[in-house]
């Protein structure tokens, strides 16, 4: 994970001349397997803006803080986590430095879990391993990494807030959808083509519904092999070729 593309340049602070647009429906902007802000991405998230992006991870982590896949990972409860999310997209976007500004006096002191003292997290790599060995996570899979179906459940739980607050289903949402299934290689590399069938669980209330009333759990995600999970796919929705690969799928075709 810390040799990802997008990773070190988050490290590194990088930035980068934004290419103006080409019309039509906006590509994902991947260079070098690295997302990069473009004219096209900016005018995105400035018909959104900070404000919205902020009400929508604020709306994600409430849906994360009660699932109990996910909040598993997640060590503590605080406005910092939809705070740092927010700026993060806003800056992957290309609307300044917001997030990387936020990292220089953030405050992330090491904690103790099973005997072990973890370093606080200090950016996207450290916060993960952070999750991983969450002291909330059960013996059995402690410091194991994302596998499929958290990868699933969240992508679920994201699309369904940025359905409650509006911002899915226009040119913002397509692009967006692409946007995390290229981020989420990074923690389960089976994971992007289920992007899509994660944004349209999101449209149908009934499954929110049918998750509640399962405890908050998604039964049909439970226990699935690799095979099975994809057969839940359209058939042309099951291929995933990665950004670098000579012939292009979705998200990057």
């Amino acid at each position: 994970m810390d040799e990802d593309p997008d990773m070190i340049a988050e490290r590194l602070g990088e930035s980068y001349e934004l290419e103006e647009e080409t019309g039509g429906e906006v590509a994902l902007n991947v260079v070098n397997s690295s997302h990069r802000p473009n004219a096209a991405t900016v005018r995105l998230a400035s018909s959104v803006g900070l404000k919205k992006l902020k009400e929508f991870t604020a709306r994600f982590y409430e849906l994360a803080f009660e699932d109990p896949q996910i909040d598993a990972f997640i060590r503590e409860h605080g406005d910092h986590h939809s705070e740092r999310f927010a700026l993060w997209i806003a800056e992957k976007f290309g609307l300044g430095k917001p997030w990387t500004e936020e990292r220089k006096s953030r405050v992330s002191p090491a904690f103790e879990s099973r005997g072990y003292v973890v370093d606080g997290a200090f950016d996207r790599s450290s916060a993960h391993f952070a999750a991983w060995h969450s002291p909330k996570r059960s013996k059995e899979r402690w410091g194991d990494h994302f596998k499929l179906d958290d990868c699933r459940v969240w992508m679920r739980l994201h699309f369904k807030a940025a359905r409650d607050v509006g911002i899915i289903d226009d040119e913002f949402g397509r692009y967006y959808v692409k946007f995390i299934a290229h981020f989420v290689s990074v923690y389960e590399r089976t994971a992007p083509q289920f992007a899509r069938e994660s944004a349209r669980w999101s449209e149908d209330p009934s499954n929110f519904q049918r998750y509640l009333d399962d405890g908050r759990t998604m039964r049909d995600l439970k226990g699935l092999t690799l095979p099975q999970a994809l057969a839940q796919l359209p058939d042309h929705e099951r291929g995933y070729t990665g950004s670098t690969a000579p012939l292009k799928l979705w998200p990057y075709a």
